[in-house]
């Protein structure tokens, strides 16, 4: 009963290597690509305003969450541009 519900077609889940290598390599690049950006999209703000010592000395809380929000924001939209 089991085996007539779970019945796979197992030949159908093998991913050669020469295709799963250059999905990954390509993946790979994009994650660097993306890194950097965020990486100087944040550098960019941080030069804006005063993050660290607005959020570690003086515990700017909505600061916090304004920077949290721009950054998931600057994420969706370098995911979209990777994703074409």
């Amino acid at each position: 009963m089991l085996t007539t519900i779970l019945n796979f077609n197992l030949p159908a889940f093998i991913v050669k290597f020469d295709a799963l290598a250059e999905v990954l390599v390509t993946t790979l690049i994009f994650v660097f690509i993306g890194i950097v950006f965020f990486a100087v999209a944040y550098g960019i703000l941080s030069r804006i305003y005063p993050i660290k010592k607005e959020i570690e000395e003086d515990h700017n809380t909505a600061l916090g969450i304004v920077i949290g929000s721009i950054m998931i924001g600057i994420a969706i939209i370098i995911a979209a541009a990777i994703q074409g």
